[in-house]
């Protein structure tokens, strides 16, 4: 039997999407399935796709004819290319567009973009979906909206990221002396800084609790477009909030928190809500998009963009040691709900196999991945 070849495509690419990519290569590499991971060089510097037994070819995020004919080169020796994200699925729709190549897409979270720029953004949802053969969405919102925007055959393929490795060994307490917080409430979040992100949301809460004795600090770790006017209302007002940065340590400053908070507009299977929910840390977070289908009862849910239930939220768990046991407990419950990751490979693969059948000919006699000369 021939072996698959399987091109997997990153664009930006999320934390979560890349994750995922290293994690779904080195499974098909061990199922003998020769990959190769197309992405940003950055990308394989941070995730080491070679290090998962995968292939790579540096193709950057644009979608120039340039970039597009060097995808093109790459996908034109594969079984089946496999898309991560609605900017590496356009791009790989314009590279298969003259082959007989199926395309999967694995549609990971969708950006927020109004007026014009919403319209252009629904076009683009319409060429990925309908180009897929298949959509795997990793939220039920996402495949209805997979549907609406007309792809043949739309799926539920929920991404759990492996947990960290070393998790039984974590301990905040540097974490807390490190950000000022001995002796006073931890409160955590972490993403870009961007508008959809909800930051503003979380320091009009903050605000809310100056008044407790002590007071909570918020650390925010990420950066992005809004760090300078977060800046600046920090500082004006005189807010309990710590603006870190790039954290590269994200899972230990979890460890250390009290409570997590994530108040974004919308999230599919968030990573930093399935690390709080596996580390046991109560987490706070908006009833958005894929969010309650990935928390269950294990968090506090609240409305987007309401800081008053925000902050409500937030005190009830500081204020309330039973309540915030029951949700440290139910974390890593509703994690053992989720697929594993091996679970996830094999979906994956099966999808794969529904494409190229085994003794359909559509597998090539074996040799070198696709991308990579004889």
């Amino acid at each position: 039997m021939t072996q698959l070849r399987t091109v997997q495509v990153l664009g930006g690419g999320s934390a979560g999407g890349s994750a995922h990519v290293r994690s779904l290569a080195a499974g098909l590499v061990a199922r003998g399935v020769r990959v190769t991971v197309c992405a940003p060089a950055e990308l394989d510097h941070a995730y080491d796709f070679p290090g998962a037994g995968a292939h790579f070819v540096p193709v950057p995020p644009r979608s120039d004819p340039l970039t597009v004919g060097v995808l093109r080169a790459v996908c034109a020796g594969a079984d089946v290319v496999h898309a991560h994200g609605l900017n590496a699925a356009v791009r790989s729709a314009a590279a298969l567009a003259a082959q007989r190549v199926p395309l999967v897409f694995t549609w990971h979270s969708r950006p927020h973009a109004e007026g014009a720029r919403g319209h252009l953004l629904r076009l683009r949802e319409r060429r990925a979906v309908r180009a897929a053969a298949v959509v795997l969405a990793t939220s039920s919102e996402l495949v209805d909206r997979a549907r609406r925007r007309g792809a043949r055959d739309a799926r539920l393929g929920p991404v759990t990221l492996p947990p960290p490795r070393g998790l039984a060994h974590l301990s905040g307490e540097k974490a807390r002396a490190e950000l000022g917080a001995v002796g006073r409430p931890l409160v955590v979040t972490a993403g870009p800084l961007e508008p959809y992100r909800g930051h503003g949301t979380l320091l009009d809460a903050s605000r809310r609790w100056l008044g407790h004795d002590p007071v909570p600090l918020v650390a925010v770790a990420g950066e992005g477009s809004r760090w300078a006017a977060l800046r600046r209302r920090v500082d004006a007002e005189g807010l309990p909030v710590r603006l870190l940065g790039r954290r590269d340590d994200v899972t230990a400053l979890l460890a250390a928190a009290d409570v997590a908070v994530l108040a974004g507009r919308w999230e599919a299977r968030a990573p930093f809500a399935q690390e709080a929910l596996r580390l046991g840390v109560p987490l706070v977070a908006t009833a958005v998009g894929g969010v309650p289908e990935l928390v269950g009862e294990a968090a506090e849910l609240v409305p987007y963009g309401d800081s008053v239930r925000l902050a409500a939220a937030v005190t009830r768990l500081l204020s309330d040691p039973a309540r915030h046991a029951a949700l440290a407990a139910a974390g890593p419950r509703q994690a053992a709900t989720w697929p594993t990751e091996e679970e996830t490979i094999a979906q994956v693969l099966s999808v794969y196999d529904e494409l190229c059948p085994r003794g359909s000919g559509a597998r090539r006699p074996a040799g070198p991945p696709p991308g990579q000369g004889a």
